[in-house]
């Protein structure tokens, strides 16, 4: 008993190592593939290639190429003609022991039963068909109209999306040589130190404000990469980690001029031919509607055969329903209904865009002023003061504050550079897609 426990004892304490050896070279494996992840080289991306990708495998994109396709479906059913109906039946059938057979015979033929086979058509009459095809052709249009506008607007959210990616990267890198500064300065700072210019707290306020720069870089770095995947989510990427590098600058972007309103006629906007599209289709089901007050009639042509009397006769005839209780007044007015909120929707379209189009107008001549101001007068002033500073801080004709003031005054004025080169990237971006204008951007 004792030698049975030993063994148990021993085969137990193999089990558990193996088991550890498979964990660990399992942990080791999984270490390695996301070290080989991480090491992996950033592709670059640019603005024209994340806007192919997304016209291409974006979701909602492909819903709306959908919708064009169920359009495309209503049309062939519009032009389809109704089927007619065959019917064939036999009676008079003796049940009893009187006989069915004739002089003719006794076949299933000659036999003296009725039998009769009919073909019914249906005829629409009123211009109901010309009415549905109407209908049907303005759904088409109106679904590749609102495919288009799904582009547009699309283009717009990439290019916000790639600016937005491109404004967290970019303040990344001012955090970091803020940072950088400081710790320059905290290095002269020693020298003063050693030099009995200045005390340890001096010194440890520089290096604080490094540290806090520091950190406010880690936090910008987790926002630029939450940007680039929001990006690669937009563009219909299935496996996103942000994992890209822009190969455009923000300055590049703003520097992108937009056309002018005039290059673009208001009538192209896909939203209003959506909306007029959609007016067409409300005045055509209307006329469907009337014309359903006209019945429509229903030609049938038979053949009978009934032995001996009347072997072999046809019969012609037409039926119609009588429009007595019901004219169709109600689907009548539901039609009017649906035309008159179609012509306001239309209206107010067109009243949107052009307001659309003077605000972004208006946003993007702003934002461009304001950029070129930043750019042009506000950050070389800032640089130039920090500057002078730093040096007089150096020779001892500064204070530690006013150092600490000029370090601060501008890294906010280059932060604040880079986000009025984004808004006007937007900018310029809202304009072409109110102008309905989507420009592929050379790169250089």
């Amino acid at each position: 008993m004792e030698r049975h426990g030993k063994r148990a004892s021993h085969l137990r304490s193999f089990f558990v190592i193996a088991l550890i050896g498979l964990v660990e070279g399992a942990s080791h494996r999984a270490s390695a593939e996301t070290n080989a992840l991480a090491a992996a080289p950033a592709r670059k991306l640019s603005l024209t290639e994340a806007q192919r990708l997304a016209f291409q495998r974006n979701w909602d994109l492909l819903a709306a190429r959908s919708d064009v396709d169920l359009a495309t479906a209503q049309r062939i059913v519009a032009r389809e003609f109704p089927n007619p109906s065959v019917s064939l039946n036999t009676s008079k059938a003796s049940t009893d022991r009187h006989p069915n057979s004739t002089a003719m015979g006794n076949g299933v033929w000659e036999r003296s039963y009725d039998t009769i086979f009919a073909v019914n058509q249906l005829f629409e009459i009123g211009g109901k068909r010309a009415s549905r095809q109407a209908s049907a052709a303005a759904g088409f249009n109106a679904a590749e109209a609102r495919l288009q506008d799904a582009r547009r607007t699309l283009s717009l959210a990439v290019t916000q999306a790639y600016v937005a990616a491109l404004l967290a990267q970019t303040n990344v890198q001012i955090l970091r040589q803020s940072a950088a500064s400081l710790r320059q300065e905290a290095t002269i700072a020693e020298t003063r130190l050693n030099a009995g210019d200045i005390s340890r707290a001096d010194k440890a306020q520089i290096e604080i404000a490094a540290d806090r720069l520091e950190l406010d870089a880690k936090a910008a770095e987790s926002a630029a990469t939450a940007a680039r995947i929001a990006l690669e989510v937009l563009i219909g990427e299935k496996s996103p980690a942000g994992n890209w590098e822009a190969a455009e600058s923000l300055e590049e972007l703003a520097e992108w001029a937009p056309p002018s309103a005039e290059s673009a006629p208001l009538a192209l906007r896909p939203d209003l031919a959506a909306a007029e599209a959609v007016r067409r289709k409300a005045e055509a089901d209307l006329r469907l509607q009337k014309a359903m007050r006209v019945p429509d009639p229903t030609v049938f042509l038979q053949y009978e055969h009934e032995p001996p009397d009347l072997p072999n006769t046809i019969g012609l005839g037409v039926s119609f329903p009588v429009p007595l209780w019901n004219r169709n007044r109600g689907n009548i007015k539901a039609a009017e209904a649906a035309r008159e909120v179609a012509d306001v929707q239309a209206e107010k379209v067109r009243a949107l865009i052009i307001g659309e189009i003077a605000t972004a107008r208006v946003s993007f001549a702003n934002a461009l002023e304001r950029w070129h101001r930043q750019r042009d007068q506000i950050q070389p002033k800032s640089a130039d003061v920090r500057s002078t500073v730093s040096f007089a801080y150096e020779k001892g004709g500064a204070s530690l504050l006013d150092l600490l003031i000029a370090e601060r005054n501008d890294n906010e004025v280059r932060l604040a550079t880079a986000q009025a080169a984004a808004d006007t990237a937007n900018a310029g971006a809202s304009l072409r897609a109110a102008l309905n204008v989507i420009e592929k951007r050379k790169t250089k």
